[in-house]
């Protein structure tokens, strides 16, 4: 079983230690803002508390027992030594300084972090920033993360969620080459007759249903095809092989367009989402370097 003081024997110890170093009670009163006369009558209830006489007492002066001395020879540096720890983590609590934890999702690394990272570095020198890029969908305070970046719909219930950047649009793509051989989908309900690259979350068994809109209702269209991966780079390496149709993030491929190596298709049941956001767990005391972090990429974005 655990031994640990009770708050009103910790309460006795430090009013004894006060008499103790000082052998004075009225300066010992002085120093812990109380009245002699309460002081006394402290460490009589800890004298009966740990069973034995720790103080001799007389009209002229205070001195200590045998187990008094013993016990201001232990607890004393331990007292010191805990005001220290507490004095510590006080400071640490009001600098900036220490290491944020970060988990991101590619897009938003690439995105909103990676570009800040040396003017933060810079302003912030003693924060050390911990990133871990992977679109793999994690539990946030399991995994030991101050903060992450993610889509709305893999974000836990639990977490302060703050939207960062504009909406997004996930929009089907191919290339001209695909089109011209395999024709294409006048409905996203056509996609079940063509041949479609398939992406799902690392760590997920199945692959992400494709979402589309329609008459103010969002709809899901579960494809089929020759390739599923967890990484939306191979994705869309697949894609610009011709080997079937996409499923991607519009402004991540927005040079692509312009180049004429993709084209859009089902545009019109493409609706925007709120896109990304930046959420961390709810807390009554946020760190100042977590604070710094977050507060630096929501007015970058």
């Amino acid at each position: 079983m655990d031994n640990y003081l009770a708050s009103h024997e910790f309460h006795q110890l430090r009013a004894f230690l006060a008499v103790a170093k000082h052998l004075s009670f009225s300066r010992a009163a002085e120093v812990l803002g109380i009245t002699p006369s309460s002081l006394s009558q402290t460490v009589r209830n800890f004298e009966e508390t740990v069973g034995t006489q720790l103080l001799h007492r007389t009209t002229r002066n205070v001195s200590l027992t045998e187990a008094g001395a013993i016990l201001f020879e232990r607890a004393g540096p331990a007292a010191l030594e805990l005001a220290a720890a507490v004095d510590q983590a006080r400071r640490a609590g009001l600098s900036i300084a220490g290491t944020v934890r970060v988990h991101a999702i590619r897009s938003a690394s690439r995105k909103y972090i990676e570009p800040i990272l040396a003017r933060f570095s810079e302003r912030y020198p003693d924060v050390v920033v911990d990133l871990t890029v992977d679109d793999a969908v994690t539990d946030l305070v399991a995994g030991g993360y101050d903060v992450a970046l993610r889509v709305g719909e893999v974000i836990e219930r639990n977490m302060i969620a703050v939207r960062i950047g504009p909406e997004l649009r996930q929009v089907t793509v191919a290339t001209p080459e695909y089109v011209e051989t395999h024709g294409q989908p006048e409905h996203p309900r056509d996609l079940l007759q063509h041949r479609c690259i398939r992406w799902r979350w690392p760590g997920r068994s199945t692959p992400y249903a494709w979402e589309f809109f329609e008459n103010g209702t969002w709809f899901d269209v579960v494809v089929d095809g020759p390739l599923i991966v967890d990484s939306r780079e191979a994705a869309l390496g697949a894609v610009l092989d011709s080997i079937g149709i996409g499923f991607v993030i519009e402004d991540t491929v927005a040079e692509l367009f312009d180049q004429k190596r993709l084209v859009k298709l089902l545009d019109a049941w493409s609706a925007p989402f709120p896109g990304l956001y930046i959420c961390y767990p709810d807390q009554r005391h946020m760190r100042p370097a977590l604070r710094a972090f977050i507060d630096t990429i929501r007015s970058e974005a």
